[in-house]
């Protein structure tokens, strides 16, 4: 049967500066399973269905080799573009495909196991109980004045769990906060976040040759040691997976916790329903994580092949029998972005009341915040134990905590890709 191809829709741009995430989200959703965007001046398609999601990170011809990029092949895209460090980074298994990733991820899967995991059960709960302390003594000292949770605890509790576990000195906190910020924010002129991301990976390639002469109990030195799976990861292997997943755990949780303390401090008859045990706080984290998931737009992968898309968002193999009679293709060497926000507010998949915040939901944990297919986050189940942790430890030290301006002044942090908040000033309240 032959196929008929929509002409490409016209394209969708992304503010950079991230002013009206909810209004750019409904354009999205509007546009259809699958949408062209202009990312700074960068075109590619972007998918905001789950179901067509599901179906193209488990596609194979969809690929995270940035060589296949027909853009960055011909020199249209090169490091002078904001966004690369999204793209071309270290390898790893953020960036592999095939048996390499294979390969990758099973050493990440020997190195961070379910029992590490767990054995940081008690650091966070000691960085989570410090952390309270300290804003305990805020309140203390000036009651009733407004305090920003970003900084004060959604911030630093994720970084320092995550430096624990990787073997990083605890002295080293601070300087990782600067150097991501730096990296992710908008506003970071480009000369500089290219110098930045050199630091980085500077510091985690020489943390991995120290560790290689005197290993310790940590993840670093667990993937220097790590055997299964294949030929042992190179010391550049090791500090690229270390960039990318300190990248992606420590960001994560930040935006996991302001998305779930935001939601209940505007919706306090839900707050309620968790306070008196009617509702788990895992429910919290999964509608937390659909509603507001930590990542906006993940960029990005790469079509090795044309790839025809039907109408209603199939992909399909060459020949296209089943397509029906219109859909689009998405063309070898072209981008594609997942838009995270838009999938987890898919009102096909989650229905009519997507876009609000609702404890209750029943299908919540059926969302894909973290990811599907073989790139699923591996670090999904650290982050689910602190929010775990740190969310009722908070609701329980602050009863009265409340936003201390009108939701409505709330503000995204300038961050195309991670979807985080500039800051949550709240009140304490005892």
């Amino acid at each position: 049967m032959e196929v008929t191809l929509n002409p490409s829709p016209p394209a969708l741009a992304i503010d950079p500066l991230v002013q009206d995430l909810d209004g750019e989200t409904a354009r999205l959703r509007a546009a259809g399973p699958l949408a062209r965007i202009d990312l700074l001046g960068v075109p590619a398609w972007t998918v905001t269905s789950q179901p067509v999601a599901r179906r193209l990170l488990t596609d194979s011809r969809l690929v995270k080799d940035i060589n296949q990029w027909g853009l960055f092949a011909s020199g249209e895209v090169t490091h002078a573009w904001p966004l690369i460090g999204m793209v071309d980074v270290p390898p790893s298994m953020f960036t592999t495909d095939g048996a390499e990733h294979r390969r990758l991820r099973t050493k990440i899967a020997q190195a961070l196991t379910a029992r590490r995991v767990e054995e940081l059960r008690p650091v966070v709960e000691r960085y989570t109980a410090q952390l309270l302390d300290e804003l305990a003594a805020q309140a203390k000292e000036a009651p009733g004045a407004a305090v920003d949770l970003k900084p004060a605890f959604a911030g630093p509790l994720p970084m320092a769990v995550v430096c624990s576990l990787m073997g990083v000195a605890e002295s080293e906190i601070p300087r990782q906060m600067k150097l991501w910020k730096a990296f992710f924010s908008m506003l970071t002129p480009q000369d500089e976040r290219l110098a930045v991301m050199a630091e980085i990976y500077g510091i985690f390639l020489g943390m991995v040759h120290e560790k290689k002469a005197a290993p310790g109990d940590d993840l670093t030195s667990a993937l220097i040691l790590a055997d299964e799976g294949g030929a042992p990861m190179s010391q550049e292997e090791v500090a690229g997976n270390l960039q990318s997943m300190i990248a992606a755990g420590h960001e994560t949780t930040i935006a996991l916790i302001l998305s779930a303390v935001r939601g209940l401090l505007t919706h306090p008859d839900q707050l309620a329903l968790v306070l008196d045990g009617t509702v788990s706080w895992e429910a919290v984290i999964e509608e937390a994580l659909r509603w507001d998931p930590p990542v906006t737009h993940l960029l990005m992968r790469f079509a090795t092949e044309d790839i025809v898309v039907a109408d209603g968002g199939t992909p399909c193999s060459s020949g296209a029998e089943s397509l029906g009679d219109d859909g689009f293709v998405i063309g070898k060497g072209e981008g594609v972005v997942m838009s995270y926000r838009a999938i987890g507010r898919d009102t096909g998949f989650h229905g009519p009341d997507a876009d609000s915040f609702d404890v209750t939901r029943a299908d919540a944990a059926r969302h894909i915040a973290f990811g599907h297919g073989p790139h699923i986050c591996p670090g999904a189940a650290l982050s689910r134990l602190e929010a775990a942790i740190a969310l009722p430890a908070l609701f329980a030290r602050f009863p009265g905590l409340r936003l201390a301006v009108p939701s409505e002044e709330l503000r995204k942090a300038p961050v195309l890709t991670q979807n985080d908040l500039e800051a949550l000033p709240v009140v304490l309240g005892g």
